[in-house]
């Protein structure tokens, strides 16, 4: 991440996931692949534009390790989201360029505007995401924890917890609008109101806690443990899983009218999982209680 610093992911990371964004403003490149396992079948499924240009311009907020977060002092992108997008290169014969110029609350709306062509950014397909004119393609499935600082002081266990709290989070995901936001509702019934603190940056939000300004910052499972496992050594946070919180799945979102793409992508996907590509991306990451065995269209709850 960009205000913490990020180390190459522990051997013993945190395998089991339960259920889920100031930008630099930085565009990262993906390599380039020509050749592809499943010939100009899939290619020929890609809208006339991509065929020409050879290159899919994948939207994304790099700083959610270990989905995608930068590698320690390069501008170079690593992480789940960025391995798979470079196998399903290899598999449409494109490069899969990564643009980081968006925040994650507006990268829908940049989406949208044509400023890419797909977005890759730990997002939950959810209803509200797909009426704003978005299709997922969907890889994976997180859930939420509460990430305190080591020894959980406050003794949080569940949101309730959280009445009368201060609490930091990334601006606009679903930890935002569908968990903390009914809780501020919930908490004024109660004498102790619950303080939620909204940030563009994750790394942001994470600051409060280290300092103390925030008790807690709601992430998506496995980037909760891996910052659990890795800042400070282990010895600045713990995360707490969010009882009662089902798995979200993450989607790759394409605009609704561009089926063509959409369709091209899921084949892409349907590809790497049914050659064992998949699986060994999200062991390589320890993840893999977060796989999915098929590339479901729009199947987020």
């Amino acid at each position: 991440m960009r205000k913490f610093t990020i180390v190459a992911v522990a051997a013993a990371f945190i395998a089991s996931v339960a259920a889920c964004g100031s930008s630099s403003k930085t565009t990262v490149s993906g390599n380039a692949t020509t050749t592809t396992t499943s010939g100009a079948d899939l290619f020929s499924k890609l809208p006339t534009a991509i065929q020409s240009s050879k290159e899919i311009k994948v939207g994304s907020d790099i700083e959610y390790a270990p989905i995608e977060f930068y590698k320690e002092g390069t501008t170079q992108t690593e992480g789940v989201d960025y391995d798979l997008a470079q196998a399903m290169g290899a598999k449409l014969g494109v490069k899969f360029t990564f643009i980081d110029d968006t925040d994650f609350a507006g990268i829908i709306g940049a989406l949208q505007a044509g400023r890419f062509d797909i977005i890759m950014s730990a997002m939950n397909d959810t209803p509200a995401r797909r009426a704003k004119g978005a299709d997922f393609v969907d890889y994976f499935t997180a859930g939420t924890s509460i990430l305190v600082q080591k020894g959980n002081p406050k003794g949080i266990k569940t949101l309730d917890d959280l009445c009368g709290q201060t609490v930091a989070v990334q601006k606009g995901t679903v930890q935002d609008t569908d968990l903390l936001t009914p809780q501020i509702a919930k908490c004024k019934s109660t004498p102790k109101p619950l303080n939620v603190l909204r940030f563009e940056k994750d790394t942001d939000a994470l600051q409060q806690v280290k300092n103390g300004r925030a008790i807690a910052n709601l992430e998506d499972f496995p980037v909760a443990a891996y910052n659990a496992k890795t800042s400070g050594g282990g010895n600045d946070f713990e995360a707490v899983d969010v009882p009662g919180i089902g798995p979200g799945n993450y989607g790759i979102a394409v605009l609704k009218n561009s089926t063509a793409l959409r369709d091209a992508v899921q084949a892409a996907l349907k590809a790497v999982i049914a050659d064992g590509t998949y699986d060994q991306i999200l062991a390589k990451w320890n993840v893999t209680a977060g796989s999915l065995k098929t590339a479901a269209i729009n199947a987020g709850a």
